[in-house]
């Protein structure tokens, strides 16, 4: 089990704690002595709640393998960076950790701030940008890019907008890792035929901050913390059990980027797509939901992974959840296993390139 010291704070206790961090200063995180968080000012928000923050956390443990690559990795929505069993892993291979707290997200919530929202996905080009200069600045490595869910169709975009600026490779990226990427909104097929399409996004641009009434289901929550059937620990104040709000205005900027996605991406480096086997949409918690993607359509992720324009790995992971790397103990380690054996290739194709 992953343990979160914070997950008893209440969410002003840890928003007033990170808006007193000195900014530029590596800082204790809440995960314990072996993380460390350095806030990043991005100035005025662009969407008007005040003046924008996010949170670079690394793992520097006592011991570890010399360093021979460097992974950033993005949450999801209704997420920030928690798992550090994953950071251990990669630690143990030689890969310098870092993972980043989007602006609004978990660590980089302020007071007054609507969680998670953003109205054009490229608005995180800032953190991301100023991440991987960091990175590259301590470690002199090759980065490999880690996103999660909404982090996946985030860092894909990114990447593509960096390969059309010089090259991902040339700004240091050596590939992508998705995690069941959110590359298309799940459900019935007429919430996103053309007539839908369009009402969501005038809705969208009048009515930017209107919570769409979803409902809120917690199935996902439900088998994942150890309050109800699951076997993490994190704090609910930023990953609640059933969800922050879906904003009009962040949906229509999410729509948009799976618009992008789907006429084709460049994104210059090779990439691994690790996904559930199959989908079970439920709105109350059973087992299925312990063995299944309650969240997603893995159909969708497998269909739309293509549209990467580089080499692509696609591999489904028999019994995952969605995210594939906090599911029950035998589907995580094969996506694990998966993950080692994607990164020696790539390190041999990069040994090949250099040659």
């Amino acid at each position: 089990m992953t343990s979160d010291t914070s997950s008893t704070d209440t969410s002003s206790t840890a928003t007033t704690s990170a808006s007193t961090q000195a900014a530029g200063v590596w800082q204790p995180d809440v995960l314990g002595s072996e993380y460390q968080q350095l806030v990043l000012p991005l100035g005025p928000d662009p969407d008007g709640e005040g003046d924008a923050f996010a949170t670079l956390i690394r793992y520097t443990p006592a011991q570890r393998p010399v360093a021979t690559g460097a992974v950033l990795y993005v949450h999801g929505f209704t997420d920030y960076f928690f798992q550090e069993h994953l950071a251990q892993h990669l630690a143990g291979q030689g890969i310098a950790f870092y993972a980043l707290d989007l602006r609004k997200c978990g660590r980089s919530t302020r007071d007054g701030q609507t969680p998670h929202y953003v109205s054009d996905l490229a608005l995180y080009d800032v953190e991301l940008n100023r991440s991987l200069e960091i990175m590259r600045e301590e470690t002199g490595l090759p980065v490999i890019v880690m996103g999660h869910s909404t982090g996946g169709l985030v860092t894909s975009l990114w990447l593509n907008r960096l390969n059309a600026a010089g090259g991902s490779r040339a700004q240091g990226i050596s590939g992508l890792v998705l995690n069941s990427p959110w590359f298309d909104l799940q459900g019935p097929s007429f919430y996103r035929n053309p007539v839908s399409t369009a009402l969501l996004q005038g809705i969208g641009r009048m009515r930017a901050m209107a919570a769409l009434p979803l409902g809120k289901v917690s199935t996902y929550g439900d088998s994942l913390h150890h309050s109800v059937s699951g076997e993490w620990d994190y704090n609910l104040d930023w990953k609640p059990l059933s969800g922050f709000a879906v904003h009009a205005g962040w949906l229509r900027a999410i729509r948009r980027g799976h618009a992008r996605v789907h006429r084709g991406l460049d994104i210059g480096v090779p990439a691994l797509v690790l996904r559930s086997k199959v989908t079970r949409f439920m709105s109350k918690y059973g087992p299925a939901a312990d063995v299944s993607d309650v969240v997603l359509d893995v159909k969708q992720i497998q269909r739309w992974s293509g549209c990467l324009g580089d080499r692509t790995n696609i591999v489904p992971i028999e019994g995952a959840r969605h995210d594939v790397f906090l599911s029950s103990e035998q589907p995580r380690a094969h996506a694990f296993a998966e993950l080692d054996s994607w990164l020696k290739w790539l390190a041999k194709a990069q040994e090949t390139d250099a040659r």
